[in-house]
């Protein structure tokens, strides 16, 4: 079943210096900063594309940039695809709830080795 994700919501950037990353895009760039998050990333809002900032401290998220496109359900997604054999990193789980909204997240590859992200933003249950 196709998805049709409507937008790329978030962008995974991984640093080395997660600090000066920081000082970068929040400073030098001027984002607009949203949180930071244990173990080791930082949030940034870059008009309708949130970026995440992950030092080499945080679990390792691939060789590059991660995208993350946004469905309605990130849980309904995931049962969609996997009913269709398509394996998944992680399952569908609330990250933080940021301005009243839940933020969820299943993970999954492309298959080319990429991964990529299904996510959500729902009002809490």
């Amino acid at each position: 079943m196709a998805l049709s994700p409507s937008h790329i919501v978030q962008i995974a950037i991984p640093v080395r210096d997660l600090a000066r990353a920081k000082r970068f895009y929040g400073e030098t760039l001027g984002l607009t900063h949203l949180f930071d998050a244990p173990p080791g990333l930082a949030f940034y809002q870059c008009g309708e594309v949130r970026l995440m900032l992950s030092d080499s401290e945080a679990p390792p998220v691939g060789a590059g940039a991660v995208l993350y496109y946004s469905v309605p359900s990130a849980r309904e997604a995931q049962r969609s695809l996997a009913a269709g054999g398509v394996a998944f990193a992680e399952d569908a789980h609330c990250l933080a709830t940021v301005g009243g909204k839940e933020i969820w997240l299943a993970a999954t590859s492309d298959g080319e080795g990429n991964r990529i992200g299904l996510m959500s933003e729902e009002a809490p249950a």
